[in-house]
């Protein structure tokens, strides 16, 4: 491997475990057994070199998600398996990490690979969710835009839940109450007089 992936990839790994703000050049380095003339020879500074991880663990996980997503298809076993995949829920998301550290929420250049991630997820959920409603194995109540956001909080939430227990069951435990209420919309798709369905607002 030669020894700017090798930077990128120490750096990736690094800002999983610790952040971005927390991540020091010399630990860079002994990481990814680069020397300091060779990581400025590829990399300006920090920053750049971190730019340029984020890009990578977005490539990294984006492919997968959307190809599962945008495939031929059930769009509730599609659904299904996005909400029972086998995730690493003490370890947390490569991208959503990303948006707790301060440096890169506040740096419009960091930010933008994360804010693209997510935002491509979203489309594809929302189009999953929309078919699932046309196909009428979702309530026609919902709204597809919103329940996508609900399922990515889920996700995301959920390692957060996890990683304080340190106990991947609340992690688990979210994804599968989210795919119990998706089933359960199912079940009387038809709002009664009372209740204001959700998704809709008066």
């Amino acid at each position: 491997m030669e020894s700017r992936e090798r930077l990128i990839t120490a750096m990736s790994e690094l800002m999983w475990e610790r952040g971005y703000a927390a991540t020091s050049p010399r630990e860079i380095r002994e990481r990814s057994g680069v020397g300091q003339g060779s990581m400025y020879h590829h990399f300006p500074g920090k920053r750049e070199l971190a730019l340029a991880a984020l890009e990578r663990n977005c490539a990294d996980l984006l492919p997968s998600t959307e190809e599962l997503l945008t495939a031929p298809g059930d769009p509730m076993e599609k659904l299904t398996l996005y909400l029972t995949r086998p995730l690493p829920a003490l370890k947390g998301c490569k991208v959503g990490r990303m948006t707790q550290d301060p440096v890169v929420a506040h740096d419009a250049r960091l930010l933008a690979p994360v804010a693209q991630a997510f935002a491509a997820v979203h489309r594809a959920l929302t189009a999953v969710v929309r078919e699932a409603i046309e196909q009428g194995q979702l309530s026609a109540t919902l709204d597809a835009d919103r329940v996508a956001h609900l399922l990515t909080a889920t996700i995301q939430g959920g390692y957060v839940l996890a990683i304080a227990a340190q106990d991947p069951r609340p992690f688990d435990d979210a994804r599968a109450g989210a795919l119990d209420l998706l089933r359960a919309s199912a079940l009387d798709p038809r709002p009664t007089a009372t209740s204001t369905p959700l998704g809709k607002e008066h």
